[in-house]
């Protein structure tokens, strides 16, 4: 009796000669950075999550009294810092927008804290706010005679120093971002708005401020997101003292790998995620309309 094949029976061709030559090349070169991308995102997260996998580690966590500050310091430091960011980074796109030669200068000067690697231009905040030999005290001291507060002595301050180098190591980028807004607003509007005798305020009300809604909301969004993971102005002004009360959730779990925790670690950085995920949930579906 005989035995009768399909088409769909046969064996189908292998892999190798079903794919063309710039399609293999292409996976070739793709596997590199397939591989590195496996090496150094898959692998830690991963890790990192198994590290975190044990409910007493959360438990441990939420019966920390220095977590619970961490959490109260990173939403003053979100909601503050931002909001103060942004806002002066609008007006600011504003001044820069005027079409002045001095101007220009200045806006090179303006730059120069966010091009600057971040590790110098704190520490040397962190040097002038000493509180013995400083440059901020040693002035008090010249024009009032009294010796000046101990800056990062005290934990309110601390923080607001913190959010202050946050503010000012970041401002001119968003400023720079919301000034391509500004220039991209058609130069008629305003031109007809003088011939109406519409005031500054009533040009950014009706024309500036409609028009750049959306790309600030964005912005904002996307500086929420970086300013949750700011390591650099918390850890290298203040190294999350007096006492461990000014850490951040982005800094806490240096913390507790000095203490050789590191579940506790992993648990923070974890915990940290119901704060992200939302806002890049919600940041992508924005962009994607």
């Amino acid at each position: 009796m005989a035995i009768t094949l399909s088409a769909s029976d046969a064996p189908s061709p292998p892999l190798s000669a079903r794919l063309s030559p710039p399609q293999v090349w292409g996976i070739a070169l793709l596997a590199p950075y397939l591989l590195v991308f496996l090496a150094f995102v898959v692998y830690p997260v991963g890790y990192g999550l198994w590290l975190a996998r044990h409910p007493a580690s959360y438990v441990a966590l939420y019966n920390d009294p220095i977590f619970a500050r961490a959490a109260v310091n990173t939403l003053i430091f979100l909601v503050i810092g931002i909001n103060i960011k942004m806002l002066i980074a609008l007006f600011l796109s504003g001044f820069f927008a005027q079409q002045r030669p001095w101007i220009r200068w200045l806006s090179v000067i303006f730059i120069l804290p966010w091009a600057v690697p971040s590790i110098p231009t704190i520490l040397s905040v962190r040097f002038m706010l000493n509180p013995e030999w400083g440059v901020v005290n040693q002035l008090i001291f010249k024009f009032t005679g009294d010796d000046g507060p101990n800056w990062l002595n005290d934990p309110a301050v601390a923080l607001a120093m913190a959010i202050g180098v946050h503010i000012w190591k970041s401002l001119p980028f968003w400023t720079l971002i919301l000034l391509t807004g500004r220039l991209a607003i058609p130069h008629d509007l305003y031109e007809a708005s003088d011939v109406d005798g519409a005031n500054w305020w009533q040009k950014f009300r009706y024309i500036t401020w409609p028009s750049m809604q959306t790309l600030y909301i964005t912005c904002t969004l996307l500086s929420m997101i970086w300013t949750l993971g700011d390591f650099n102005s918390v850890y290298l002004l203040t190294g999350g003292g007096p006492a461990d009360l000014t850490h951040v959730l982005s800094t806490l779990g240096i913390r507790y790998l000095r203490l050789d925790q590191l579940s506790l670690a992993m648990a923070s950085i974890i915990c940290a995620m119901p704060f992200v995920l939302p806002l890049v949930y919600y940041m992508m579906k924005r962009l994607s309309r």
